[in-house]
């Protein structure tokens, strides 16, 4: 699996987190989330016990941009070694990648420190903080 970022410390303990993330269209463009005024990632998040990577994207996109979505397809994976400060440990994250369709924005209450963003492609590759997020963008995107 492709490795983004940091490289594996062996004298830190890592908690496996397996997360999913959407390149989700909005016409020709691409439905992004900045959190706490200071990151932009794609839109997603961390696995629950038990559920599903497509109700995780489904219900992560919500929280974090108040968007519906349609998963197309999945598009790739990738694995990054991070520290995670609102969680307080270091995490060996697992990236799954899915391609979406934005169906509609809703009235849904954000979380907390979230924000949507509608970017370009080609924007969105110099906005979104995590090196993965851009390959795949790029990759999706022929860029």
């Amino acid at each position: 699996m492709r490795r983004f970022g940091e490289r594996l410390k062996s004298d830190i303990t890592y908690k496996k987190r397996v997360g999913v993330y959407g390149i989700i269209r909005v016409d020709n463009d691409l439905l992004l989330t900045e959190q706490d005024n200071d990151e932009i990632q794609l839109p997603g998040g961390g696995s629950d016990p038990n559920e599903h990577l497509l109700h995780t994207l489904i219900r992560e996109t919500l929280e974090e941009t108040g968007w519906k979505i349609q998963p197309k397809r999945r598009i790739g994976v990738y694995q990054r070694f991070v520290f995670m400060p609102e969680y307080n440990f270091w995490a060996h994250k697992i990236c799954h990648i899915y391609h979406c369709e934005g169906i509609y924005p809703t009235n849904y209450k954000l979380e907390q420190g979230h924000l949507p963003i509608i970017s370009s492609p080609e924007q969105a590759i110099t906005l979104l903080e995590s090196e993965g997020d851009r390959f795949f963008v790029k990759k999706f995107y022929q860029l």
